[in-house]
């Protein structure tokens, strides 16, 4: 191997761009995965590139983040954004950009880590044209996803095959908790390589201000928010599969609804004429129909610089999920010493343990979830004890420098094996 690929990895993220603004549509957990590893990647001395889609020509082709650390987009398809499930069709073109980008810089790259099931399928092909070794992250199951809808997309049948055959031959495939994991071997196949590396939060950031100076500055910005008020937060995307209408139903049954203090913020980005914009609307129309409107706040896309703030602030943050493999925003919120309450289910179980930082409810339950809702708002001791319990569990197990730190001693581990030769998937096209 040549010394300068050594130390080389590539990341790829087809559909997540890790340098977007998160909240936008199709940024979420995933991009911030990406861009965090990558970044404390290069720490550690890889010369770390992360390649995404381009969405249109206004989008600068490479971005710096740090020493060794980038961003590189490819087109592939048209300049526009185009939801997840349609993009198989693209992947050749961001296979041949790939190579291409590789021949014009002189240099290879040993090592690919994948994320999500679009990419995949690059790293599959990449594997089977150029011999490089794979590490991949699923960030979703289509077998998890499929059973909790009712319009399954017509790509699911594909989106199955490629993550069986990939869980079948990547050098290994990173699982974010024990439960994703036990997913893998009960939905997906009994074969091949499994290691649990959890997500990570910035602790150094989320924690950074406490609760008294974070709702004085939130009510700096919202003129309908009181420094007593008792708050319920979620943040994230307008998606069905978040639960969102779970929360507001369970805020709905709340016996603090009444009480003048009780505020519900629903933070998360959208876009008119999107599924994640027409979610949104949906949302709004069962706040208004439970009359829920004048307690509740929808703050919009809340940047990375400001979200700290809202998650010290609140007394709970509700993750409704009807699934989550990790569930990063819940290590987010306890990082900031803000218990959790989540749904009963996938990483979350992992994350979130009931009784100590959170509670856990029964995923689409709003009534349980009321219930452990109320629970920690009607004891606001217990309240800051859960708080400080969370923030103690992330400190000692989910900063990115330890997530990097296990995924280096990975891709080292796996480098030093002897490369062994892959056949060309032909069940994958």
């Amino acid at each position: 191997m040549n010394p300068e690929n050594q130390k080389r990895i590539a990341l790829i993220s087809v559909h997540g761009d890790p340098a977007i603004e998160i909240g936008k549509e199709e940024a979420g957990g995933q991009n911030v995965y990406v861009r965090n590893v990558g970044e404390a990647l290069a720490k550690l001395g890889w010369k770390v590139d992360m390649f995404t889609r381009q969405v249109s020509k206004e989008q600068h082709s490479i971005i710096e983040h740090c020493d060794n650390c980038r961003t590189v987009r490819f087109k592939a398809g048209a300049f526009e954004f185009v939801p997840r499930d349609n993009l198989f069709g693209n992947l050749p073109e961001f296979v041949d950009n790939f190579l291409q980008f590789q021949r014009e810089n002189g240099y290879s790259y040993p090592l690919v880590h994948t994320n999500y099931w679009l990419s995949s399928w690059v790293g599959m092909r990449l594997k089977s044209l150029i011999g490089c070794k794979q590490v991949h992250t699923y960030h979703s199951l289509g077998a998890v996803k499929y059973s909790t809808i009712d319009d399954i997309p017509p790509i699911a049948s594909k989106r199955l095959e490629v993550e069986t055959t990939l869980l079948e031959t990547a050098e290994r495939v990173v699982a974010t908790s024990p439960q994703e994991k036990a997913h893998m071997r009960q939905l997906v196949t009994t074969k091949g390589n499994i290691d649990i590396i959890p997500c990570g939060t910035d602790i150094h950031r989320f924690g950074s201000i406490d609760r008294v100076a974070a709702r004085a500055e939130l009510v700096k910005s919202h003129e309908t928010i009181n420094s007593d008020d008792i708050i319920v937060m979620y943040v994230g995307r307008f998606d069905p599969r978040k639960g969102i209408e779970t929360l507001v139903r369970a805020v709905a049954q709340s016996k603090l609804r009444n009480s003048g203090k009780l505020k519900l913020i629903i933070g998360g980005g959208s876009r008119p004429g999107q599924s994640d914009g027409f979610e949104r609307e949906r949302i709004e129309k069962i706040v208004s129909d439970l009359g829920l409107s004048d307690i509740t706040i929808f703050p919009g896309r809340i940047s990375q610089e400001i979200l700290p703030v809202y998650y010290a602030a609140a007394d709970v943050c509700v993750v409704p999920s009807h699934y989550e493999p990790f569930g990063l925003v819940a290590i987010e919120a306890m990082a900031s010493g803000t218990p959790v309450v989540a749904s009963d289910v996938g990483g979350l179980q992992f994350t979130v343990v009931s009784e100590e930082t959170g509670l856990l409810a029964p995923a689409q339950d709003d009534t349980a979830f009321s219930e452990a809702i109320d629970r920690i708002l009607i004891n606001p001791q217990w309240r800051d004890e859960l708080g400080e319990a969370g923030k103690e569990r992330v400190i000692s197990k989910f900063s990115w420098d330890g997530v990097a730190k296990q995924l280096s001693d990975l891709y080292t581990e796996i480098l030093q094996k002897q490369p062994v030769k892959q056949p060309v998937l032909t069940s994958v096209k």
